[in-house]
């Protein structure tokens, strides 16, 4: 994240993945990817892992100590093939980083208002998966960087697992988290 030069507000990294992938080709996310070991393990690996995925997707380097806080952990759901456990962490970008998507994984990235995405996506202008459009409007209410760091650090459910369920058919579903009406509890 960062705060916009123009008026302070809060800002985030969206990166689009190349047409060609295998997995969500062509749809903006946050930086990341898998756990390499020398990441490490836990909490502390994971955090790693984020800061290393957005060097190498966005050519943004964040200091080995800078605070990354976790947002919310999602894991895909059962119906689907390819399956993640994904974290999401908050962290401050360095004052004039550069967006340099790798052009291999990402081909694309820019800096959004959490609302303007939403807005872009609503207009289909943008392609979001689920975890990225529930964690946007997460976030859209905050004024900037830090009030959103300071509402993670602050939330007790931020590492607790969320995964979602698909309920319908091919032709008509929902996408359902805990605590939405009719949420399969099985």
């Amino acid at each position: 994240m960062r705060d916009s030069e123009d008026d302070g507000s809060l800002e985030v990294l969206l990166l689009k993945r190349t047409e060609t992938a295998t997995f969500m080709p062509g749809v903006w996310v946050f930086p990341g990817g898998a756990l390499d070991p020398e990441d490490g393990e836990g909490e502390r690996g994971l955090a790693n892992c984020a800061r290393r995925e957005l060097a190498e997707e966005a050519g943004i380097e964040l200091h080995p100590e800078a605070e990354l806080v976790p947002l919310a952990r999602w894991i895909t759901p059962e119906v689907i093939q390819t399956r993640f456990d994904t974290w999401f962490f908050l962290g401050q970008s360095p004052p004039g980083a550069q967006v340099r998507p790798d052009g291999e994984e990402m081909t694309a990235g820019q800096w959004l208002r959490p609302s303007a995405a939403l807005e872009l996506q609503g207009r289909d202008e943008l392609e979001l998966h689920f975890p990225t459009l529930r964690q946007l409007e997460a976030i859209s209410g905050h004024r900037d960087s830090q009030a959103a760091i300071e509402a993670a650090r602050s939330d007790p459910a931020a590492t607790q697992p969320i995964l979602p369920k698909v309920v319908g058919d091919e032709r008509e579903f929902r996408i359902l988290v805990p605590g939405d009406q009719g949420y399969p509890e099985d």
